[in-house]
């Protein structure tokens, strides 16, 4: 576990965007498991590689004419509940933060793990993201 007094810039990164945090397993079962609608989900970090790619290139996907309903995020290291029952919606991939998934209708339909992040611009993850956006997410 970090100190939350260390990742609170980290978290704001997101939430001060428009992503909401989810902090306990029930919130994320809430928003993960809509049957109808879509969602991407961050899981968000402390390395570097959340900060200079992750971060940056789902904010960036985010302002995509077509995007999701909703914007999610849960933290690896500071809620260790949310970030497990998340990861249960994200099998049968193994755990990875940070990463980022769409979900459509509840299901998952998207998924970038760490090694998709790690090295590469933030420009390359967002136009991953967005082509993801414009084929679940147009109307």
């Amino acid at each position: 576990m970090y100190p939350v007094e260390l990742t609170i810039p980290m978290s704001k990164d997101l939430t001060n965007f428009g992503f909401e945090s989810l902090t306990t397993p029930e919130e994320v079962d809430a928003a993960l498991g809509k049957t109808e609608g879509t969602a991407l989900l961050v899981v968000n970090s402390v390395c570097g590689c959340a900060a200079a790619n992750a971060r940056p290139g789902a904010k960036m996907a985010a302002q995509n004419e077509h995007k999701p309903d909703h914007l999610y995020t849960v933290f690896a290291g500071v809620n260790q509940a949310a970030t497990a029952q998340a990861r249960e919606h994200l099998l049968p991939y193994p755990p990875s933060s940070p990463s980022i998934a769409l979900f459509k209708d509840g299901k998952l339909v998207h998924f970038l793990e760490r090694h998709h992040i790690e090295g590469r611009p933030a420009e390359v993850i967002a136009q991953n993201l967005k082509m993801a956006f414009d084929k679940y997410c147009a109307a």
